[in-house]
């Protein structure tokens, strides 16, 4: 797609950048599941391993945007691709936010939610992950994307049902738990599905774009 050696460099950050998205949204969910589990030693390592990815991503996404507009590099795509860079942003960013609130709130967790909510996060998890191929994709293959994405949307899907059953299951079954409690529950529930949610707000930007590319 691109010649110049600015343009090459500028895919490589990119690249660089999704790295380190996939990276935490992988710690993040490693870190649900030694919250859940009790592990609370790795759950902190974890923590700390996503603070700095989503540091690092944000240093990669401003190195992008200063190549994009001091080189003048794709002016007709770059609206689009500084757009595409703030939706993946967004989501080591709620990665990164969710899991301080585990940290910060404490929510207690009933053993009867544990493979539920486990579950959960492994949806959103493949969600956010199945944006990452599909983006790639879109400075070397930009046909390819739609197959690439429909993935996150099974998976956003799926988030969202399996969010609800949970819910419902809080506010319907679990009568030994106070309304503040189920209310806490809901809460934390809302934080995983809201990740499955930017990944499918990405992917519909990457449909777009694949439009306009191909046109």
């Amino acid at each position: 797609m691109f010649t110049f050696r600015q343009a090459n460099k500028s895919i490589e950050l990119i690249d660089g950048f999704l790295d380190k998205i996939d990276q935490g949204i992988l710690m993040f969910r490693e870190g649900v599941g030694n919250y859940i589990s009790g592990n609370m030693n790795s759950f902190q390592d974890n923590l700390k391993t996503l603070s700095m990815l989503e540091v690092e991503a944000d240093i990669l996404r401003r190195k992008v945007e200063n190549i994009l507009y001091t080189q003048s590099l794709m002016p007709q795509l770059r609206g689009d691709i500084m757009k595409l860079l703030e939706e993946l942003d967004n989501i080591i960013d709620l990665a990164k936010k969710n899991l301080y609130q585990f940290d910060v709130e404490i929510p207690l967790i009933p053993i009867e939610l544990h493979q539920d909510l486990l579950k959960l996060t492994d949806l959103a998890f493949r969600a956010c992950e199945s944006v990452m191929p599909a983006s790639r994709a879109y400075f070397r293959d930009p046909a390819s994307i739609k197959e690439k994405i429909h993935r996150v949307y099974l998976y956003e899907k799926e988030a969202d049902k399996l969010a609800d059953a949970i819910k419902r299951k809080v506010f319907h079954d679990m009568q030994n738990l106070k309304l503040s409690e189920k209310f806490h529950l809901r809460y934390f529930t809302l934080h995983i599905e809201h990740l499955s949610d930017a990944a499918e707000k990405a992917a519909d930007l990457l449909s777009i774009m694949a439009i306009k590319r191909t046109i």
